[in-house]
């Protein structure tokens, strides 16, 4: 067993957003690495119990990070590595819910930063977003040394605040902090939703028999980045002494296009109900994204090896192992956005 992974045998480790589809990835792999104990610390607002690991060495604590008390009893069981995952996520959800946002997303990571500098723990890791905090004039691939004062969400925005916190943590009080940047996670884990990504939505309708909404031009892409990889660049990051103080993407670094993705998801499920184009939500000013992951092969040794294709069949492996559970949970409320309403017209693939 590398070394990295042979760190978090018979620690205690914060968790918090643990019962999400990142969050519950990294749980299971922490505790199945014979942690002492995986403390997860979820209010489940976007997430569901029957998601955690039902595993001996794993502690559920149902509670918010804006929430003293929870935080109180969590840091009560000494953790020694905290990976901070919890959010108000993500982009249209802030843009319908702000003061939310800046709650969870601001208030409640300076909280958690608090009280990991207040208990002297080891290590902790933040989980930022790539594909946030970048704006829109950044010229791809997208490098960590590039910042933009040019947002367009709360989520943005408070992704972004959660960074300087962590600077001023780090430098002011001698926090081992590790920024992680994600970009456009899936795979197992991730129950659809409204405010969810565009993978296990697209999955979730496809396998209903549903058209896929496609809101972009027709180049507009991502780097989409599997569960598993994330989570093996969470575990380097809690445990490379040269992250700490780091701003690192976490990606793929491989640009694909969503309507390309689109097409791939309806011949994995069989789909016939094509792709139809809907309206382009006013935030939205990111046509392309594609990651430099170089610092992070650098400092962390990240590579990551999930092929795409591969990665797309066992999410939706995941999602018929669980299709019970999903169809009764997922949620697509009417919302108060607009944007994500209309459907306008059949699109032609090329």
């Amino acid at each position: 067993m590398e070394d990295y992974k042979k760190h978090f045998q018979d620690k205690v480790v914060l968790i918090t957003g643990g019962a999400g589809s990142i969050g519950s990835n990294l749980t299971r792999a922490i505790a199945e690495l014979n942690a002492r104990t995986v403390i997860v610390l979820d209010d489940m607002s976007a997430a569901y119990e029957w998601n955690i690991p039902s595993l001996p060495n794993v502690l559920f604590v149902k509670g918010s990070i804006t929430d003293e008390m929870a935080l109180k009893r969590v840091f009560n069981e000494k953790p020694e590595i905290v990976f901070h995952l919890a959010a108000f996520f993500a982009n249209q959800n802030s843009v319908d819910y702000p003061q939310r946002d800046l709650s969870v997303n601001g208030m409640g990571t300076l909280l958690l930063f608090q009280y990991s500098q207040m208990t002297q723990i080891q290590r902790l890791v933040y989980a930022s977003s790539g594909c946030s905090i970048y704006g829109a004039a950044a010229p791809l691939p997208l490098r960590e040394d590039f910042m933009s004062m040019h947002l367009t969400t709360p989520y943005q925005i408070t992704k972004m605040l959660g960074e300087l916190y962590a600077n001023f943590f780090h430098h002011h009080h001698g926090l081992q902090i590790v920024k992680t940047r994600f970009f456009n996670s899936y795979g197992p884990g991730e129950v659809p939703g409204q405010y969810r990504n565009v993978i296990p939505n697209f999955i979730f309708k496809a396998l209903k028999g549903e058209p896929l909404p496609y809101t972009g031009a027709e180049n507009a892409s991502r780097d989409f980045t599997y569960a598993e990889d994330i989570v093996d660049a969470l575990l380097r990051a809690g445990y490379f002494e040269s992250a700490i103080g780091e701003e690192m993407n976490i990606a793929s670094a491989i640009e694909t296009r969503i309507l390309d993705m689109a097409a791939r998801v309806n011949e994995l499920t069989g789909n016939t109900a094509g792709i139809i184009t809907a309206p382009k939500r006013i935030w939205d000013t990111k046509n392309r994204l594609l990651a430099s992951i170089d610092r992070a092969k650098t400092v962390l040794g990240y590579e990551p090896k999930m092929e795409f294709e591969e990665g797309l069949k066992k999410t939706i492996d995941w999602f018929k192992a669980n299709w019970q559970d999903i169809q009764r949970d997922a949620e697509f409320p009417p919302g108060m956005s607009s944007a994500t309403r209309g459907i306008a017209s059949k699109t032609k693939l090329p």
